[in-house]
């Protein structure tokens, strides 16, 4: 199991084997390179640990530990939580500022605690038998230690399909769960025992943010929430530097780490070979590094899917279809070249609403107002003549995703919003004896709770809040994680700082919309710090042009791939519907990117796992600038 998660840790290996429980561990060495390896333990042996991760207030933890007289025999963040431990049990967790996922043996009470930080950022998963429990940070890991987790789980196709991603506590594989950010899994005499430790509404209500406050007091106290998050995260033994995309979240990442640096940011870009101009935001990037003095290098892109997606899948250990992967496990490997550890805006649009759909919830609630027949019959028809795009603003897709939409109720809106293919959709892909054994599924079961949470807010604030809880974790920092660290890159998310989530999320859409324009608080706090193109920018997104590489360089490897033999043999999708949808995209009377890119994610996945085929070398793909 260590030796399939050695990119994750090329530093070093430690394996602390007791009667009841073998732990193992793969080092990134961060912080105290030469005196923290992994396993720790306490004075006494009594309690071990393993630890994946960052505690960014280990420090004042530290101190407050020696000061109540534990004695500690490294210098590393790690050991601080073995001792926390012995002072609060599994309320340890409260005390800790970061990305962690943990594994800790406490061998007089015989129980084994695994825990999750309050957001995910950090992933762990598991397969319990009723006899054995494996637990790592990776799907391949269990995988690969125990050949008969290796059974197709229909149910999260089902979801993936839908979403792009498979959401905890699901994945692709029938017995392999992941453990939902902010829980505890505690084993203990072969009884397992799953509970949260932590949820927004409550930490929300905790952090005291809301319409009492003035919009001079939030900034002020957003402002100190997010440079005591970005002072924090610079922690480090190796080297550091950032992801520059060019819009306002990286930006203001880079302004605010200038301030605190002894020399210039390293800061890494990526563009597109032949791209269409929407996808490229390099000029941008150029700007923000001349502005704060970077040492910027960028790295052009060019769409060699063919040796990239297998690697991707590989990494990811389950089929996964956004697209901004293929850009973040490249820029992810050649940061990786330069830099240890890397700062990156993740988080930055669901803490201060920057997507598109936020403006359109808000005008949702108007359009919603309308008589039915009205937008039924009148409406909908007219937005849906709108043409589709395979530009980075598909604004025909959006505008047909709202009408749409707006024939529903809200939550049941904003699923038609961020759903990638419909009941109708999924009922005339699948094959007709695979629909009927998968049976029914409640699609919007894993998003329910979390809209419900908050349903005393602002309908903006239900669908930010959601997509903090869901989209956020199961896709955004799940990419960050396993493609940064595929390359043994660590990438820390400042915007993901619990305490800064947990403020914001408590302020009123309409302040972080303010007068329809996204992210105005985060906007206003940096309108003195960044360039005025950067700061007035349109949201763009890490976005690949893959609708029009469809349509050009991969056409004919997604052709022979999505109807090969294999790909009819798996009685999953009809090979007439496939290849209809091929059809539409490649004559342009349709738009279907994601759905394609999800079929070809899912095909790869058999392959590599299901048939067991050998990851393909990657081609090189970048040609390095500056």
């Amino acid at each position: 199991m260590c030796q399939s998660m050695r990119h994750r840790g090329p530093d070093d290996q430690g394996i602390f084997d007791d009667d009841q429980v073998t732990l193992g561990m793969r080092r990134l060495a961060v912080i105290d390179l030469e005196g923290g390896r992994q396993p720790v333990h306490n004075e006494d042996e009594s309690i071990w640990l393993v630890f994946n991760g960052e505690i960014y207030n280990y420090r004042e933890l530290r101190s407050d530990l020696i000061a109540r007289g534990h004695r500690f025999y490294t210098d590393t963040d790690t050991e601080v939580i073995v001792h926390l431990y012995e002072e609060h049990g599994e309320g340890c967790l409260e005390h800790l500022r970061g990305m962690f996922a943990m594994a800790l043996w406490d061998r007089k009470r015989e129980n084994l605690f695994l825990a999750r930080d309050r957001l995910g950022i950090k992933p762990l998963v598991y397969a319990f038998d009723g006899h054995h429990l494996l637990f790592a940070s990776e799907i391949k890991t269990l995988v690969d230690a125990d050949a008969s987790l290796n059974v197709f789980n229909p149910e999260a196709l089902n979801y993936f399909m839908t979403y792009l991603y498979v959401p905890a506590p699901l994945s692709m594989f029938q017995s392999v769960r992941k453990l939902p950010p902010g829980h505890i899994l505690s084993y203990r005499r072969g009884k397992l025992q799953l509970r949260p430790y932590w949820n927004l509404k409550d930490a929300v209500q905790k952090a005291g943010a809301g319409e009492r406050l003035s919009e001079k007091d939030c900034l002020e106290r957003v402002r100190e929430l997010l440079i005591d998050a970005v002072r924090m995260r610079l922690i480090s033994d190796v080297p550091l530097g950032a992801f520059l995309s060019g819009g306002l979240d990286s930006a203001t990442l880079v302004a605010l780490m200038s301030q605190f640096g002894t020399g210039p940011v390293k800061t890494f870009s990526m563009g597109y070979a032949k791209a269409d101009a929407s996808f490229n935001e390099l000029a941008d990037a150029r700007r923000v590094a001349d502005a704060f003095g970077t040492d910027h290098r960028e790295f052009i892109l060019k769409p060699d899917v063919v040796s990239l997606l297998p690697n991707i899948v590989n990494a990811t250990g389950e089929p996964f279809a956004d697209s901004s992967a293929i850009p973040t496990y490249l820029i992810s490997r050649e940061t990786r070249k330069h830099v240890t550890v890397a700062l990156s805006g993740i988080g930055g649009d669901e803490v201060f609403a920057g997507y598109p759909r936020y403006l359109g919830a808000r005008l949702s609630e108007w359009y919603a107002a309308l008589p039915h027949w009205a937008r039924r019959r009148a409406l909908l028809p007219l937005l849906n003549r709108v043409p589709e795009s395979t530009k980075s603003r598909n604004i025909g897709g959006w505008m047909r995703r709202f009408a749409a939409g707006g024939l529903s109720d809200p939550f049941d809106r904003y699923l038609q919003w961020i759903s990638f293919s419909g009941p109708q959709f999924r009922r005339r892909l699948y094959d007709d004896a695979f629909r009927e054994a998968l049976g029914t599924v409640d699609i919007a079961a894993y998003h329910r709770p979390p809209f419900a949470q908050f349903r005393d807010a602002d309908y903006g604030t239900r669908v930010i809040s959601l997509d903090l809880q869901t989209y956020l974790p199961n896709d955004l920092l799940v990419m960050g994680d396993t493609l940064g660290m595929a390359h043994s890159l660590e990438i820390r998310v400042p915007f993901c700082d619990h305490k800064l989530v947990e403020f914001a999320a408590g302020l009123p859409a309409s302040l972080k919309m303010k007068h329809f324009r996204l992210k105005h608080l985060l906007r206003k706090m940096v309108k003195d710090m960044l360039p005025p193109e950067i700061l007035h920018k349109k949201k763009q997104g890490f976005m690949v042009p893959i609708g029009a590489w469809f349509r050009a360089e991969l056409r004919t490897y997604l052709h022979d791939t999505l109807l090969s033999e294999r790909a009819r043999a798996r009685g999953i999708f009809k090979p007439a519907e496939v290849a209809q949808l091929l059809r539409e995209h490649t004559n342009g009377s349709q738009v279907w990117t994601h759905q394609l890119w999800a079929l070809l994610t899912f095909e790869t996945w058999c392959r590599l796992f299901l048939d067991r085929e050998q990851v393909p070398m990657e081609a090189p793909v970048l040609s390095g600038v500056g």
